[in-house]
């Protein structure tokens, strides 16, 4: 299997991806049409990426069968066009969930204690203990999450470390399959990011990037907040409205902490212009969240992991972008000796009438000499056209029809 990595990645999971009997070509600076262009002159089987994006172009240009994503999101891969294609999309989550969770507690910090600031005054020869004796403290301040996902509970974790009351808004707990009292961490349940915003003193951010969340955090939410609050994103840029987070830190004296921005360069280096980078009271990091020898190491650990297991038996760890349902209808349950052609027969008639086959299984006995085939379809075969089935091939044993609830 041949694996292309268009990313830095770590010299451990080159070895350990070479280790599971992959050809690896390692090309950490391919980008766009030339990208594109790699994928399509190497043949890869599987392309593995970090923030590169991974566009239509690219997906089409090749024979990839497999996208790996080295980190938590998987926004910068066009998953309908993998989908499409039926190419696997996967991600490694969970495993940067304590370095991000470090970020955003040591932004925390320097917003209480205005670290920056102690720190470019002592450079700048300024001795000035008496103004920067003045910080609130964090023991007994209650921090809002938005979001309670690997990275929000590792937060969670930090927080009551330090004495924080914690409050949370997530839809995990909305179905009832999780509840609240028996998390770790004590916290209460909020009704809405505004309701988390209404009663917390810190608010941080930990949602993922999608079709709901993108622009969640408005000017509702940042009205909500007490005046002098702190806030927190080492999320996704997008989830948040950065006009109306700017427009908070002016009017309502916000302290804020940001390790992503609306509009980043797409390099490792570059030139910067954001005017909520610039104001007095937030203090940004430059989108490193996960950048950690420990995280990138364990990141590179599930890479190999994921790598190999599609590799060795054919199963993708972490998949995003199978069906959570089918069009299937019914499920056609087919009893039959082990042999040659009795699912090709089974098969042709379900072509022959236009029925679409959605999924199937094929389970052997012991002592293989007979299997129960379960075949999901998109329309319910006729009683005719199943007796016809069934009389067709003298090694189908039983053969009968299931409603898909």
């Amino acid at each position: 299997m041949r694996v292309l990595i268009a990313d830095k990645f770590e010299q451990s999971g080159i070895d350990g991806l070479k280790a599971a009997g992959c050809d690896v070509l390692y090309q950490p600076d391919l980008k766009d049409d030339a990208l594109a262009q790699a994928i399509r002159d190497t043949t890869a089987d599987v392309l593995v990426v970090r923030s590169t994006s991974v566009t239509r172009p690219m997906l089409e240009s090749g024979s990839l069968s497999l996208v790996v994503r080295a980190g938590a999101g998987y926004n910068t891969i066009d998953v309908a066009t993998a989908s499409a294609r039926g190419i696997y999309v996967s991600n490694c989550p969970g495993r940067n969930a304590i370095a991000v969770a470090e970020l955003a507690f040591a932004l925390l910090l320097a917003i209480d204690r205005r670290v920056p600031d102690n720190v470019a005054e002592l450079r700048a020869g300024k001795w000035n203990k008496k103004e920067y004796s003045k910080a609130r403290g964090l023991f007994g301040r209650t921090i809002g999450l938005l979001g309670y996902g690997n990275i929000g509970q590792e937060v969670a974790k930090r927080a009551h470390a330090f004495g924080m009351p914690v409050v949370v808004w997530s839809r995990r707990f909305a179905t009832g399959k999780e509840r609240v009292d028996d998390q770790p961490v004590p916290m209460r349940l909020a009704s809405s990011p505004a309701d988390v915003a209404s009663q917390c003193d810190v608010l941080s951010v930990h949602l993922a990037l999608n079709a709901e969340t993108n622009g969640l955090v408005n000017a509702s939410v940042f009205g909500a907040l007490k005046p002098g609050s702190y806030f927190i994103n080492t999320a996704r840029a997008e989830v948040v409205d950065y006009k109306a987070l700017e427009t908070a830190v002016r009017e309502r004296d916000l302290r804020v902490g940001l390790d992503v921005y609306a509009a980043e360069p797409t390099g490792a280096t570059g030139d910067f212009t954001d005017a909520i980078a610039s104001l007095r009271t937030v203090y940004g990091t430059h989108h490193i969240g996960a950048s950690t020898d420990q995280a990138q190491e364990a990141i590179a650990a599930e890479t190999v992991r994921i790598v190999a297991a599609y590799q060795h038996t054919g199963k993708v760890p972490n998949v995003v972008n199978l069906a959570k349902k089918t069009p299937a209808s019914h499920m056609l349950v087919v009893r039959h000796r082990d042999r040659p052609g009795v699912l090709a027969h089974v098969f042709d008639h379900l072509r022959a009438n236009n029925i679409n086959v959605q999924e199937t299984e094929n389970v052997i006995f012991e002592g293989a000499q007979a299997a129960v085939a379960r075949i999901n379809v998109d329309v319910a075969p006729r009683d005719a056209l199943l007796h016809e089935m069934q009389e067709g091939n003298s090694d189908i044993l039983d053969l009968h029809l299931v409603t898909i609830s």
